[in-house]
């Protein structure tokens, strides 16, 4: 009887695994952190490098653009264009390539090429952010109902347990709880403001479009 009782009470024991599971989560943990906030900068510094810093630096240079244009050195515009990452730069690269094109396809045209090029990728981005803000809890979730489990597995297979067998466990389903709010947390204020920075920039670009097309439509 006595040995059938010790073979129940090793069934219970699964500080081990707890342990295993629980270094596993916080190795998760930082991961996700770490990617969600290097897609926040990665898109951060991709949306200032697509736009001018504000809408006179952009007229200004359209306004060379079309000076460019008017004094007949229109070549000069690849040269000025080719290398500048600015999304209005690289349409004016552009619109000037496919300067034949009535004013309607042109503005189709110019308007597919900045969805595929600079908002499809500013979204793919972005949905690694919202990936991380939603998995982050998750995590933490799963974190407590790992802490619990061995929490009341001690519980079990002990009739006695120290404190301090016990506050290993109930951390763990704490800080990782912890753990997954402070990662979204931040991440969705984080997101709001990058957001707000994506929207500037698209209506900047829709105006410097609008200017384009005048320019070469005139």
């Amino acid at each position: 009887m006595s040995i059938l009782f010790a073979a129940e009470q090793a069934s219970f024991d699964i500080s081990p695994i707890i342990n295993h599971v629980g270094n596993a989560i916080y190795l998760l943990l930082a991961l996700v952190a770490f990617w969600g906030a290097y897609s926040l900068v990665v898109i951060w510094r991709r949306a200032g490098q697509l736009r001018f810093k504000d809408e006179e630096e952009q007229s200004l240079y359209l306004e060379g653009i079309e000076e460019l244009l008017q004094s007949g050195k229109a070549e000069e515009i690849e040269s000025l264009c080719e290398d500048d990452p600015r999304a209005v730069a690289q349409l004016t690269l552009l619109a000037y390539r496919n300067r034949h094109l009535p004013t309607n396809r042109l503005r189709d045209l110019l308007t597919e090429r900045f969805q595929r090029d600079v908002s499809a990728d500013l979204e793919y981005r972005g949905s690694w952010v919202q990936t991380v803000i939603k998995s982050a809890p998750m995590l933490g979730l799963f974190g407590t109902v790992i802490g619990m489990m061995g929490a009341f597995g001690k519980l079990s297979s002990s009739s006695q347990v120290s404190p301090d067998k016990l506050a290993a466990d109930i951390s763990l389903a704490l800080v990782t709880t912890a753990c997954g709010l402070a990662i979204a947390v931040p991440l969705i204020l984080a997101t709001a403001s990058i957001n707000i920075r994506i929207g500037k920039m698209e209506d900047l670009v829709g105006s410097g479009m609008n200017r384009l097309l005048e320019i070469f439509r005139s």
